[in-house]
Protein backbone atom coordinates (compact mmCIF):
# COMPACT_ATOMS: atom_id res chain seq x y z
CA UNK A 1 0.00 0.00 0.00
CA UNK A 2 1.29 3.56 -0.82
CA UNK A 3 2.30 6.37 1.70
CA UNK A 4 -0.59 8.68 1.85
CA UNK A 5 1.37 11.92 2.07
CA UNK A 6 -0.29 14.82 3.36
CA UNK A 7 0.99 18.40 1.98
CA UNK A 8 4.93 19.63 2.90
CA UNK A 9 4.79 20.15 6.90
CA UNK A 10 7.49 20.19 8.79
CA UNK A 11 5.19 18.49 11.68
CA UNK A 12 3.96 15.85 8.81
CA UNK A 13 5.30 12.49 9.54
CA UNK A 14 3.33 8.99 7.38
CA UNK A 15 0.35 7.71 8.59
CA UNK A 16 1.69 4.13 7.77
CA UNK A 17 4.67 2.63 8.39
CA UNK A 18 6.41 -0.10 6.08
CA UNK A 19 4.84 -2.93 7.62
CA UNK A 20 1.43 -1.68 7.01
CA UNK A 21 0.71 -0.74 10.81
CA UNK A 22 -0.85 2.42 11.54
CA UNK A 23 2.42 4.61 12.68
CA UNK A 24 2.39 4.94 16.37
CA UNK A 25 5.35 7.78 16.08
CA UNK A 26 5.07 10.08 18.72
CA UNK A 27 5.39 13.71 17.67
CA UNK A 28 7.56 15.96 19.91
CA UNK A 29 4.69 17.80 21.54
CA UNK A 30 2.64 15.00 22.77
CA UNK A 31 3.28 13.66 26.04
CA UNK A 32 4.89 9.86 26.09
CA UNK A 33 1.93 6.70 26.43
CA UNK A 34 1.65 5.28 29.70
CA UNK A 35 3.33 1.90 30.17
CA UNK A 36 0.78 -1.17 29.33
CA UNK A 37 -1.90 1.27 29.27
CA UNK A 38 -4.56 0.51 26.69
CA UNK A 39 -5.04 2.71 23.58
CA UNK A 40 -8.36 5.16 24.20
CA UNK A 41 -10.30 7.17 21.73
CA UNK A 42 -9.52 10.89 21.71
CA UNK A 43 -11.30 12.99 23.78
CA UNK A 44 -14.46 14.97 21.96
CA UNK A 45 -13.74 18.14 20.66
CA UNK A 46 -16.04 20.93 21.05
CA UNK A 47 -17.74 21.64 17.56
CA UNK A 48 -17.02 17.99 15.63
CA UNK A 49 -19.66 15.61 14.69
CA UNK A 50 -18.44 12.28 15.63
CA UNK A 51 -17.54 13.73 18.89
CA UNK A 52 -14.35 12.91 18.38
CA UNK A 53 -10.98 13.71 16.26
CA UNK A 54 -7.59 11.94 14.99
CA UNK A 55 -4.50 12.78 16.48
CA UNK A 56 -3.37 13.76 12.64
CA UNK A 57 -5.59 13.65 9.63
CA UNK A 58 -3.28 13.69 6.15
CA UNK A 59 -3.78 16.82 4.38
CA UNK A 60 -4.04 18.82 7.40
CA UNK A 61 -2.27 21.10 9.32
CA UNK A 62 0.19 20.25 12.26
CA UNK A 63 -2.47 19.46 15.41
CA UNK A 64 -2.11 21.68 18.77
CA UNK A 65 0.70 21.08 20.18
CA UNK A 66 -0.48 19.37 23.82
CA UNK A 67 0.20 21.18 27.24
CA UNK A 68 2.59 19.54 29.19
CA UNK A 69 2.68 20.61 33.15
CA UNK A 70 6.53 21.26 33.60
CA UNK A 71 8.47 20.21 36.80
CA UNK A 72 8.60 23.11 39.56
CA UNK A 73 12.60 24.29 39.47
CA UNK A 74 14.40 24.14 43.15
CA UNK A 75 14.30 27.06 44.72
CA UNK A 76 17.80 28.82 45.30
CA UNK A 77 19.08 29.01 48.29
CA UNK A 78 21.14 32.45 48.34
CA UNK A 79 22.87 31.19 51.34
CA UNK A 80 24.12 27.88 49.65
CA UNK A 81 24.94 29.71 46.59
CA UNK A 82 26.99 32.47 48.85
CA UNK A 83 28.81 29.35 50.49
CA UNK A 84 29.38 27.72 47.44
CA UNK A 85 30.94 31.17 45.38
CA UNK A 86 33.01 31.37 48.71
CA UNK A 87 34.57 28.06 48.71
CA UNK A 88 35.26 27.89 45.03
CA UNK A 89 37.06 31.92 45.72
CA UNK A 90 39.20 30.32 48.38
CA UNK A 91 40.23 27.87 46.11
CA UNK A 92 41.26 30.49 43.18
CA UNK A 93 42.90 33.15 45.30
CA UNK A 94 45.56 33.31 48.04
CA UNK A 95 43.49 34.92 50.03
CA UNK A 96 46.13 35.30 52.96
CA UNK A 97 48.31 37.79 52.01
CA UNK A 98 45.39 40.45 50.85
CA UNK A 99 46.94 42.74 53.56
CA UNK A 100 49.49 43.55 50.93
CA UNK A 101 47.90 45.27 48.25
CA UNK A 102 45.41 48.20 48.58
CA UNK A 103 42.16 47.61 49.56
CA UNK A 104 39.66 49.15 46.24
CA UNK A 105 41.88 47.23 44.44
CA UNK A 106 41.67 43.58 46.19
CA UNK A 107 37.72 44.33 46.46
CA UNK A 108 37.67 45.43 42.76
CA UNK A 109 39.53 41.82 41.40
CA UNK A 110 37.34 39.86 43.59
CA UNK A 111 34.07 41.48 42.54
CA UNK A 112 35.16 40.49 39.13
CA UNK A 113 35.89 37.01 40.10
CA UNK A 114 32.89 36.74 41.91
CA UNK A 115 30.79 37.98 38.64
CA UNK A 116 32.57 35.56 36.59
CA UNK A 117 31.82 32.15 39.12
CA UNK A 118 28.28 33.57 39.11
CA UNK A 119 28.54 33.55 34.87
CA UNK A 120 30.08 30.20 34.61
CA UNK A 121 27.78 28.47 36.89
CA UNK A 122 24.71 30.21 35.13
CA UNK A 123 23.41 30.95 38.47
CA UNK A 124 19.55 32.64 37.64
CA UNK A 125 20.12 35.49 39.57
CA UNK A 126 18.60 39.20 38.35
CA UNK A 127 21.48 42.27 38.18
CA UNK A 128 20.35 43.45 42.12
CA UNK A 129 20.77 39.79 43.05
CA UNK A 130 23.71 39.19 41.81
CA UNK A 131 25.36 42.41 43.30
CA UNK A 132 24.04 41.87 46.77
CA UNK A 133 25.79 38.64 46.69
CA UNK A 134 28.81 39.67 45.25
CA UNK A 135 28.82 41.92 48.60
CA UNK A 136 27.75 39.50 50.97
CA UNK A 137 30.84 37.21 49.45
CA UNK A 138 32.87 40.86 50.44
CA UNK A 139 31.60 40.93 53.42
CA UNK A 140 32.70 36.98 54.50
CA UNK A 141 35.87 37.82 53.73
CA UNK A 142 36.61 41.64 54.95
CA UNK A 143 34.08 41.95 57.86
CA UNK A 144 31.66 39.88 59.62
CA UNK A 145 29.70 38.48 57.15
CA UNK A 146 25.91 38.93 57.84
CA UNK A 147 26.49 41.53 60.79
CA UNK A 148 28.15 44.21 58.68
CA UNK A 149 25.12 45.89 56.80
CA UNK A 150 23.79 46.68 60.50
CA UNK A 151 27.07 47.53 61.30
CA UNK A 152 27.15 50.11 58.88
CA UNK A 153 23.66 51.33 59.61
CA UNK A 154 23.68 54.51 61.33
CA UNK A 155 20.79 54.21 63.22
CA UNK A 156 21.80 50.95 64.97
CA UNK A 157 23.27 51.22 68.43
CA UNK A 158 23.12 47.59 69.27
CA UNK A 159 23.55 44.23 67.87
CA UNK A 160 22.11 41.32 69.96
CA UNK A 161 23.22 38.31 68.27
CA UNK A 162 21.02 35.43 70.02
CA UNK A 163 22.31 32.12 68.70
CA UNK A 164 21.80 31.93 64.61
CA UNK A 165 18.75 32.63 63.76
CA UNK A 166 17.79 35.58 66.15
CA UNK A 167 19.21 39.06 65.68
CA UNK A 168 18.07 41.52 67.00
CA UNK A 169 19.23 45.49 67.04
CA UNK A 170 18.75 48.36 69.21
CA UNK A 171 17.31 51.65 67.69
CA UNK A 172 16.40 54.64 69.13
CA UNK A 173 16.44 53.06 72.32
CA UNK A 174 13.63 50.21 71.20
CA UNK A 175 14.58 46.88 70.62
CA UNK A 176 13.70 44.56 67.02
CA UNK A 177 14.08 41.79 65.80
CA UNK A 178 15.47 41.68 62.16
CA UNK A 179 15.90 38.95 59.15
CA UNK A 180 19.59 38.68 59.62
CA UNK A 181 20.66 35.05 59.54
CA UNK A 182 24.20 33.15 60.09
CA UNK A 183 24.28 29.54 58.15
CA UNK A 184 25.01 27.88 61.12
CA UNK A 185 26.64 27.68 64.49
CA UNK A 186 29.55 27.23 63.09
CA UNK A 187 29.77 30.04 61.07
CA UNK A 188 28.40 32.54 63.93
CA UNK A 189 31.65 31.06 65.94
CA UNK A 190 33.72 31.68 62.76
CA UNK A 191 32.68 35.31 63.36
CA UNK A 192 33.13 35.58 66.91
CA UNK A 193 36.47 33.93 66.51
CA UNK A 194 37.77 36.63 63.55
CA UNK A 195 36.36 39.39 66.05
CA UNK A 196 38.32 38.36 69.38
CA UNK A 197 41.72 37.07 67.64
CA UNK A 198 41.92 40.49 66.11
CA UNK A 199 42.43 41.97 69.46
CA UNK A 200 45.05 38.71 70.79
CA UNK A 201 41.89 37.43 72.70
CA UNK A 202 40.93 33.90 72.42
CA UNK A 203 37.42 32.35 73.01
CA UNK A 204 37.52 28.40 73.30
CA UNK A 205 36.20 25.73 76.28
CA UNK A 206 38.65 26.75 78.31
CA UNK A 207 37.66 30.61 78.24
CA UNK A 208 34.05 30.50 76.99
CA UNK A 209 33.30 34.06 77.23
CA UNK A 210 34.95 37.34 76.23
CA UNK A 211 35.35 41.00 76.20
CA UNK A 212 36.61 42.73 73.05
CA UNK A 213 36.21 45.78 70.68
CA UNK A 214 36.12 45.99 66.77
CA UNK A 215 38.64 48.24 65.16
CA UNK A 216 36.24 51.13 64.89
CA UNK A 217 36.09 50.88 68.83
CA UNK A 218 32.87 49.25 69.01
CA UNK A 219 32.43 47.44 72.04
CA UNK A 220 31.90 43.33 72.10
CA UNK A 221 31.22 40.41 74.49
CA UNK A 222 30.61 37.06 73.56
CA UNK A 223 29.89 33.91 75.45
CA UNK A 224 29.39 30.10 74.10
CA UNK A 225 28.81 26.84 75.50
CA UNK A 226 28.86 25.40 77.69
CA UNK A 227 28.17 28.71 79.56
CA UNK A 228 25.27 29.54 77.15
CA UNK A 229 22.82 26.86 76.75
CA UNK A 230 20.84 27.91 73.93
CA UNK A 231 24.20 27.98 71.82
CA UNK A 232 26.57 31.11 71.01
CA UNK A 233 25.71 34.78 71.81
CA UNK A 234 27.34 37.82 70.85
CA UNK A 235 26.68 41.18 71.87
CA UNK A 236 27.82 44.37 69.76
CA UNK A 237 27.78 48.20 71.32
CA UNK A 238 28.29 50.44 68.31
CA UNK A 239 31.07 52.86 68.31
CA UNK A 240 30.00 56.08 67.13
CA UNK A 241 32.39 57.83 65.18
CA UNK A 242 31.01 61.64 65.73
CA UNK A 243 30.82 61.81 69.42
CA UNK A 244 27.69 63.61 70.87
CA UNK A 245 28.19 66.99 71.89
CA UNK A 246 26.64 69.02 74.39
CA UNK A 247 24.36 70.24 71.72
CA UNK A 248 22.97 66.97 70.58
CA UNK A 249 22.23 66.20 74.87
CA UNK A 250 20.13 69.54 74.55
CA UNK A 251 18.48 68.70 71.39
CA UNK A 252 17.70 65.11 72.75
CA UNK A 253 16.07 66.55 75.96
CA UNK A 254 18.79 64.42 78.07
CA UNK A 255 19.75 67.91 79.75
CA UNK A 256 18.69 71.33 80.08
CA UNK A 257 20.91 74.44 79.75
CA UNK A 258 21.00 75.19 82.85
CA UNK A 259 22.43 71.80 84.23
CA UNK A 260 24.86 71.75 81.28
CA UNK A 261 26.35 75.20 82.65
CA UNK A 262 26.65 73.50 86.29
CA UNK A 263 27.87 70.25 84.57
CA UNK A 264 30.66 72.08 83.17
CA UNK A 265 31.31 74.24 85.76
CA UNK A 266 32.30 71.38 88.03
CA UNK A 267 34.33 69.75 85.41
CA UNK A 268 36.34 73.23 85.09
CA UNK A 269 36.68 73.45 89.02
CA UNK A 270 38.16 69.69 89.37
CA UNK A 271 35.34 68.51 91.14
CA UNK A 272 35.46 64.88 91.37
CA UNK A 273 32.42 63.53 89.53
CA UNK A 274 30.94 59.77 89.97
CA UNK A 275 28.05 59.27 87.00
CA UNK A 276 25.42 56.70 87.68
CA UNK A 277 22.97 54.21 85.70
CA UNK A 278 22.07 51.11 84.71
CA UNK A 279 23.27 49.49 81.43
CA UNK A 280 22.64 51.52 78.04
CA UNK A 281 22.02 54.55 80.37
CA UNK A 282 24.06 56.91 78.44
CA UNK A 283 27.07 56.78 81.14
CA UNK A 284 29.93 56.58 78.90
CA UNK A 285 28.12 59.16 76.57
CA UNK A 286 27.82 61.55 79.00
CA UNK A 287 31.47 61.07 80.69
CA UNK A 288 32.37 62.08 76.97
CA UNK A 289 30.51 64.99 76.97
CA UNK A 290 31.95 66.19 80.25
CA UNK A 291 35.27 65.46 79.14
CA UNK A 292 35.07 68.19 76.32
CA UNK A 293 35.03 71.03 79.10
CA UNK A 294 38.61 69.58 80.39
CA UNK A 295 41.90 72.15 79.10
CA UNK A 296 43.87 71.23 76.79
CA UNK A 297 46.62 71.63 78.67
CA UNK A 298 46.37 68.57 81.46
CA UNK A 299 47.43 65.20 81.10
CA UNK A 300 45.16 63.32 81.03
CA UNK A 301 45.26 59.03 82.18
CA UNK A 302 41.63 56.73 80.56
CA UNK A 303 40.91 53.16 82.21
CA UNK A 304 39.23 50.90 80.42
CA UNK A 305 38.27 46.78 80.13
CA UNK A 306 37.25 47.59 76.45
CA UNK A 307 38.70 51.36 74.96
CA UNK A 308 35.47 53.50 73.85
CA UNK A 309 36.31 57.12 75.25
CA UNK A 310 36.59 59.77 72.76
CA UNK A 311 38.49 62.52 74.46
CA UNK A 312 39.51 65.02 72.54
CA UNK A 313 41.91 66.73 74.55
CA UNK A 314 45.98 66.64 72.80
CA UNK A 315 47.45 65.09 75.99
CA UNK A 316 45.42 61.28 76.87
CA UNK A 317 46.77 58.69 77.69
CA UNK A 318 44.92 55.20 77.09
CA UNK A 319 44.80 52.03 78.97
CA UNK A 320 43.09 48.86 78.59
CA UNK A 321 43.23 45.73 81.11
CA UNK A 322 44.10 42.43 79.39
CA UNK A 323 42.98 39.27 80.08
CA UNK A 324 45.49 36.03 81.12
CA UNK A 325 46.57 33.94 78.56
CA UNK A 326 46.31 29.86 77.88
CA UNK A 327 48.38 29.39 80.76
CA UNK A 328 46.13 31.85 83.06
CA UNK A 329 49.03 34.25 83.44
CA UNK A 330 49.57 37.78 82.11
CA UNK A 331 46.67 39.18 83.09
CA UNK A 332 46.45 42.70 83.88
CA UNK A 333 43.41 44.22 85.53
CA UNK A 334 41.87 47.96 86.37
CA UNK A 335 43.34 47.83 89.77
CA UNK A 336 46.67 47.71 88.61
CA UNK A 337 46.08 50.21 85.94
CA UNK A 338 45.03 52.99 88.31
CA UNK A 339 48.42 51.80 90.70
CA UNK A 340 50.43 52.36 87.55
CA UNK A 341 48.64 55.65 86.66
CA UNK A 342 49.81 57.53 89.46
CA UNK A 343 53.43 57.41 88.46
CA UNK A 344 52.48 58.78 84.69
CA UNK A 345 52.13 62.18 86.08
CA UNK A 346 47.78 62.77 85.46
CA UNK A 347 46.75 65.68 86.07
CA UNK A 348 43.04 63.67 85.92
CA UNK A 349 42.33 60.10 86.01
CA UNK A 350 39.17 58.56 84.07
CA UNK A 351 38.25 55.02 84.71
CA UNK A 352 35.35 53.90 82.24
CA UNK A 353 34.05 52.02 84.76
CA UNK A 354 34.83 50.79 88.16
CA UNK A 355 33.41 47.49 89.34
CA UNK A 356 35.55 45.80 91.90
CA UNK A 357 38.82 46.63 93.66
CA UNK A 358 39.85 49.62 91.85
CA UNK A 359 37.78 51.71 93.20
CA UNK A 360 39.72 51.60 96.29
CA UNK A 361 42.73 52.68 94.48
CA UNK A 362 40.28 55.72 92.30
CA UNK A 363 39.01 57.33 95.69
CA UNK A 364 42.65 56.96 97.34
CA UNK A 365 43.39 58.99 93.74
CA UNK A 366 41.02 61.71 94.62
CA UNK A 367 42.15 62.27 98.16
CA UNK A 368 45.51 62.58 97.26
CA UNK A 369 45.37 65.51 94.98
CA UNK A 370 44.39 63.80 91.67
CA UNK A 371 41.23 66.41 91.54
CA UNK A 372 39.18 66.53 88.82
CA UNK A 373 39.07 62.73 88.29
CA UNK A 374 35.51 61.02 86.45
CA UNK A 375 33.89 57.42 86.52
CA UNK A 376 30.81 55.87 86.31
CA UNK A 377 29.43 52.55 87.54
CA UNK A 378 26.26 50.61 87.00
CA UNK A 379 23.44 51.55 89.82
CA UNK A 380 19.68 52.68 89.73
CA UNK A 381 19.89 55.80 92.27
CA UNK A 382 22.80 58.23 93.75
CA UNK A 383 22.19 56.54 97.21
CA UNK A 384 22.81 53.01 95.31
CA UNK A 385 26.03 53.96 93.87
CA UNK A 386 27.51 54.68 97.32
CA UNK A 387 26.04 51.61 98.48
CA UNK A 388 27.76 49.93 95.23
CA UNK A 389 31.01 51.67 95.96
CA UNK A 390 31.21 50.33 99.72
CA UNK A 391 30.82 46.80 98.52
CA UNK A 392 33.88 47.74 95.76
CA UNK A 393 35.66 48.84 98.84
CA UNK A 394 34.80 45.28 100.81
CA UNK A 395 35.77 43.36 98.46
CA UNK A 396 40.05 44.60 98.24
CA UNK A 397 40.06 43.22 101.81
CA UNK A 398 40.92 45.91 103.77
CA UNK A 399 38.99 45.08 106.90
CA UNK A 400 37.93 48.69 106.97
CA UNK A 401 35.12 49.51 109.49
CA UNK A 402 31.90 51.15 107.64
CA UNK A 403 32.44 54.59 109.13
CA UNK A 404 35.96 54.52 107.39
CA UNK A 405 34.92 53.78 104.28
CA UNK A 406 31.87 55.77 103.93
CA UNK A 407 34.76 58.48 105.34
CA UNK A 408 36.48 58.01 102.11
CA UNK A 409 34.22 58.19 99.43
CA UNK A 410 32.34 60.95 100.94
CA UNK A 411 35.48 63.53 101.00
CA UNK A 412 36.21 61.71 97.19
CA UNK A 413 33.15 62.52 95.68
CA UNK A 414 31.86 64.99 95.26
CA UNK A 415 28.98 65.01 92.52
CA UNK A 416 26.85 62.27 91.90
CA UNK A 417 25.22 62.40 88.38
CA UNK A 418 22.33 59.78 87.75
CA UNK A 419 21.32 58.81 83.95
CA UNK A 420 18.80 56.95 83.26
CA UNK A 421 17.01 55.14 80.13
CA UNK A 422 13.24 55.53 80.15
CA UNK A 423 10.41 53.16 79.23
CA UNK A 424 10.52 54.80 75.64
CA UNK A 425 14.26 54.36 75.08
CA UNK A 426 14.96 58.01 75.53
CA UNK A 427 18.20 58.83 77.91
CA UNK A 428 17.63 61.63 80.60
CA UNK A 429 19.80 62.85 83.39
CA UNK A 430 17.09 62.43 86.34
CA UNK A 431 19.38 63.31 89.21
CA UNK A 432 22.57 65.69 89.68
CA UNK A 433 23.61 65.60 93.59
CA UNK A 434 25.85 66.86 95.86
CA UNK A 435 27.96 64.90 98.62
CA UNK A 436 28.06 66.92 101.27
CA UNK A 437 30.03 65.16 104.27
CA UNK A 438 28.98 63.02 107.34
CA UNK A 439 26.45 62.87 109.75
CA UNK A 440 26.94 60.21 111.90
CA UNK A 441 27.76 57.00 109.82
CA UNK A 442 25.96 57.61 107.12
CA UNK A 443 26.47 59.95 104.23
CA UNK A 444 25.01 63.08 103.28
CA UNK A 445 23.56 63.95 99.90
CA UNK A 446 21.66 66.96 98.54
CA UNK A 447 19.75 67.10 95.11
CA UNK A 448 20.54 70.05 92.80
CA UNK A 449 18.61 69.22 89.79
CA UNK A 450 15.98 66.68 89.42
CA UNK A 451 13.89 64.87 86.38
CA UNK A 452 9.98 64.07 87.54
CA UNK A 453 7.92 61.36 85.28
CA UNK A 454 4.68 62.76 85.18
CA UNK A 455 3.06 59.84 82.84
CA UNK A 456 3.06 58.54 79.33
CA UNK A 457 1.14 59.97 76.46
CA UNK A 458 -1.06 58.47 73.65
CA UNK A 459 2.48 57.63 71.98
CA UNK A 460 3.96 56.07 74.82
CA UNK A 461 6.59 58.44 75.21
CA UNK A 462 7.43 59.29 78.94
CA UNK A 463 6.53 62.72 79.95
CA UNK A 464 7.97 64.62 82.60
CA UNK A 465 10.16 67.94 83.82
CA UNK A 466 13.36 68.75 84.29
CA UNK A 467 13.51 71.00 87.75
CA UNK A 468 16.18 72.67 90.37
CA UNK A 469 15.50 71.78 94.02
CA UNK A 470 16.03 75.51 94.97
CA UNK A 471 19.22 74.15 96.88
CA UNK A 472 22.17 76.05 95.96
CA UNK A 473 25.33 73.56 96.47
CA UNK A 474 28.28 74.34 98.72
CA UNK A 475 30.63 73.70 95.98
CA UNK A 476 29.53 77.19 94.13
CA UNK A 477 32.43 78.30 96.20
CA UNK A 478 35.04 76.61 95.13
CA UNK A 479 33.67 77.47 91.33
CA UNK A 480 33.97 80.87 92.08
CA UNK A 481 37.56 80.79 93.08
CA UNK A 482 38.25 79.44 90.05
CA UNK A 483 36.87 81.93 87.98
CA UNK A 484 33.16 80.10 87.35
CA UNK A 485 30.65 82.45 88.93
CA UNK A 486 27.10 80.69 87.80
CA UNK A 487 23.71 83.08 88.53
CA UNK A 488 21.72 82.60 91.06
CA UNK A 489 18.51 82.17 89.47
CA UNK A 490 20.41 78.90 88.11
CA UNK A 491 19.19 77.24 91.72
CA UNK A 492 15.72 78.92 91.63
CA UNK A 493 12.88 76.71 92.68
CA UNK A 494 11.54 76.32 89.35
CA UNK A 495 11.09 73.82 86.46
CA UNK A 496 11.70 73.80 82.99
CA UNK A 497 8.85 73.45 80.96
CA UNK A 498 10.06 70.75 79.16
CA UNK A 499 8.39 67.11 78.18
CA UNK A 500 9.90 64.00 77.86
CA UNK A 501 9.57 62.33 74.57
CA UNK A 502 10.92 64.89 72.33
CA UNK A 503 13.60 63.60 69.85
CA UNK A 504 15.21 60.38 71.13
Amino acid sequence: MSELQGPPDPYAVPLFGPDGEVNRKRLPWEAPDAPDAPDAPAAPEPGSESGFRPAFVPGAGPPRPTAVAEEPEEAISIPEIKSRIHRQLLERLNLSNLEAYDRSQVVSEIRKVVQDLLARDAVPLNMDEREALVDQVLHEIFGLGPLEPLLQDPTVSDILVNTPSRVYVERNGVLEKTDVRFRDTKHLVQIIDRIVSAVGRRIDDSSPMVDARLADGSRVNAIIPPLSIDGPHLSIRKFKKDALTSEDLLRYGTVTDPMLELLHGVVKARLNILISGGTGAGKTTLLNVLSAAIPVNERVVTIEDSAELQLRQPHVVRCETRPANVEGAGEVNARQLVINSLRMRPDRIIVGEVRGPEAVDMLQAMNTGHDGSLTTLHANSPRDALARLETMFSMANLNLPDKAMRQQIASAIEVVIQVSRLADGSRRVTSISEIVGMEGEVITMQEIFVFERQGIDEDGRVLGRFRATGIRPRFAEKLLTCGIELPTALFANADFAFAAGGER
